[in-house]
């Protein structure tokens, strides 16, 4: 008997979340007759923007996992600056940090054009995240999707659940385990999007000279590497400078980031504490499986991505879909502001 693609998806969403399907509860196919063509607006913005932005693709799926790591997926981080919103784009771990907001606009214009006051702010993260991977030679996966956008933003719980690039493991365990996130396979699998996109050296020059004040460089960093490195980033140097998270394939979603990690070419802390933090066997058994087998990274990469999307969505009569993802609705001035009402 032929059991339709939408069912069998729908069974693996309901699995993760540890329940069952109910009124409000984010489905694939939730924009099949509402906005048919979302998914291939949101590719076509992307595919067009990796011409002249390589990062992109890193960038959009860095935007859903701050966005989620933060109350729950509901768009909160796109939001600026109000006299009643405290963006959380100038929290620690955001601040000229985070980027694609502008990519994000265009997404949000062409869907309004196509299907007005239709689809979220949240959804299109989360679709743009899926597709980054995608053109980037990753998996692919059918995307549960029906969440609606916050009315509010928090700096405050964006400092406070958002993982630093100076973490230890237990540091990061922790921050998994505030979101809801299991401590091991997400947090190994999630970790392995650094396999493309860039960092500055102020995320991680503390590791190439004085790392926790020894005076001498990080111990877990290859040396070839380090000097490499520090060459780029100087001490006292310009902190903003970039270089690739993924030393091997920069810009291929591919299973490299691991073996990095066995070569201590790990370029952040976080990254290389999952592979060189003494008695971590769990998290060190995952970083060599995933090394040795891109297709079970794949796997569980796609798992942990549904999971960490299906955190506290908005849904059903929740929150709103805004007309613009920088602004709440009832902050809108000129004709948009007519269809509030409706949303």
């Amino acid at each position: 008997m032929h059991i339709s693609k939408a069912i069998v998806a729908a069974f693996f969403f309901v699995v993760l979340l540890g329940g069952t399907l109910a009124c409000g509860q984010l489905t694939p196919t939730f924009y099949d007759q509402k906005c048919p063509n979302v998914s291939s607006i949101i590719r076509d913005v992307i595919t067009e923007t990796l011409v002249s932005d390589p990062r992109i693709g890193a960038s959009l799926i860095r935007l859903h996992f701050h966005d989620c790591f933060v109350n729950g997926c509901d768009g909160s981080l796109l939001l600026d600056n109000t006299d009643t919103i405290v963006s959380e784009k100038e929290a620690g771990g955001n601040n000229n940090s985070a980027r694609g907001f502008e990519v994000v606009d265009r997404m949000k214009a062409l869907l309004e054009s196509a299907c007005p006051a239709t689809v979220s702010c949240a959804d299109i993260l989360t679709i743009a995240a899926e597709e980054s991977v995608v053109l980037a030679g990753g998996p692919n996966w059918t995307v549960p999707l029906g969440r609606r956008d916050s009315t509010t933003a928090s700096r405050d719980a964006a400092n406070a659940f958002l993982p630093a690039p100076f973490f230890t493991l237990d540091q990061l365990r922790e921050s998994f385990t505030n979101v809801s996130l299991n401590n091991n396979t997400d947090l190994v699998a999630l970790s392995g999007a650094h396999t493309f996109g860039r960092a500055k050296c102020s995320t991680f020059d503390f590791r190439l000279y004085d790392f926790n004040s020894t005076g001498a460089p990080d111990p877990s960093l290859d040396t070839t590497l380090l000097a490499a490195l520090q060459e780029l980033c100087p001490q006292g140097g310009n902190g903003s400078v970039i270089t690739d998270l993924d030393v091997s394939t920069p810009d291929a979603f591919d299973s490299d980031y691991y073996s990095n990690l066995q070569c201590k070419r790990g370029l952040l802390q976080t990254d290389q504490e999952l592979f060189s933090t003494p008695g971590a066997d769990d998290v060190i058994a995952l970083v060599n499986a995933f090394s040795a087998n891109q297709t079970a990274f794949f796997e569980s990469f796609v798992e942990s991505m549904i999971r960490m999307g299906n955190l506290s969505p908005l849904t059903g009569t929740e929150g709103e879909i805004r007309l613009n993802c920088r602004v709440v609705n009832a902050n809108l001035a000129g004709p948009d502001s007519m269809l509030v009402s409706s949303i």
